[in-house]
């Protein structure tokens, strides 16, 4: 049965609580549409310096242009494709060319239910882009984040509820099914960033890894990956069940500024079975409980995507 991992000590938290960011910088995946975007806005609001990543680099542009005229914050454009290795590397090193710390790293990009498609390196392409792309970038950025004393964050869903991990085939090659594939990819989501907030106890990092989720909310995840029968069944339920991008953006908001947000906490709403409403703790699945399979996939990662975190974490 899912069970909620932490008791953080409050209901409903909100944006107004958060302390002031001046003079900390923030670098948020997808920040240029969705959950990212509200997220970046909410963490400009408050003084913070940003630097957005964005496929598209005419989007991205806009995204900036709408955040300094929101925010009047400084705001950055990283060009960044998480199914590409080589993307990430570059990215990485872009960011380094902006600032020496970063008070945040948040995992927010994702894609969710597309047909069976490949990375540039041959990863099922919701697993390469979901996980692999920040497990490595997360990596290549580490000391920033440290030299911040700052933290991770990870957003995960729901769905990592009915996923489960296909360590017999990890690019589920053999048998795609894009929910399941998606499920999946959300869970190691989960399960990554568990085992990073036991990695950086375990070797006394002033770093902090907290996941959340965003619910429902209605965003370009539901129009831009699913095709056929499931696009269309999102036409019809984002307008009935879903919740505005700004609220599914609360969780992401609390775990990389809130000083309530416990360090391995996981966050979410709590209403109609926790696809809404106010945010707290939210609940965890077994399988995201499972230190074996995050161990397990934690290896599998590192020789995927060609990087050991033992040359980060002493």
């Amino acid at each position: 049965m899912p069970r909620k991992i932490t008791d953080s000590g409050f209901r409903n938290w909100k944006p107004s609580q958060l302390p002031d960011l001046s003079g900390k910088t923030y670098f948020i995946t997808g920040g240029n549409s969705g959950i990212g975007y509200e997220a970046a806005r909410m963490l400009g609001v408050a003084g913070a310096d940003l630097l957005i990543a964005s496929r598209n680099k005419d989007k991205g542009k806009a995204a900036v242009l709408g955040l300094q005229k929101a925010t009047g914050a400084s705001v950055d454009l990283i060009k960044l494709d998480l199914a590409s290795l080589s993307s990430v590397r570059k990215a990485s090193d872009k960011v380094r060319q902006k600032t020496d710390t970063l008070d945040g790293l948040i995992n927010n990009a994702g894609i969710m239910q597309t047909p069976q498609l490949q990375t540039a390196d041959g990863f099922e392409m919701q697993l390469g882009t979901n996980h692999l792309g920040h497990f490595l970038l997360d990596g290549l950025l580490f000391d920033l984040v440290e030299a911040a004393k700052g933290r991770i964050v990870t957003v995960a869903s729901i769905a990592h509820k009915f996923g489960r991990m296909h360590f017999d085939d990890l690019m589920m090659s053999s048998n795609y099914n894009p929910s399941q594939a998606y499920g999946q990819s959300k869970l190691a989501n989960l399960l990554y960033a568990l085992e990073l907030d036991r990695r950086l106890k375990a070797s006394g990092s002033a770093v902090t890894s907290y996941a959340c989720h965003p619910g429902y909310s209605n965003t370009a995840l539901q129009s831009t990956g699913p095709t056929g029968a499931l696009n269309g069944l999102y036409k019809i339920m984002n307008p009935l069940l879903s919740q505005a991008p700004s609220k599914g953006a609360i969780p992401t908001v609390l775990c990389a500024a809130g000083k309530e947000a416990v360090p391995g906490g996981y966050y979410g709403p709590q209403s109609a079975a926790e696809t809404r409403g106010r945010v707290s703790d939210a609940t965890v699945s077994s399988k995201a409980l499972n230190e074996k399979d995050a161990q397990q996939l934690w290896a599998v990662s590192e020789e995927l995507v060609g990087f050991s975190w033992d040359s980060v974490l002493a």
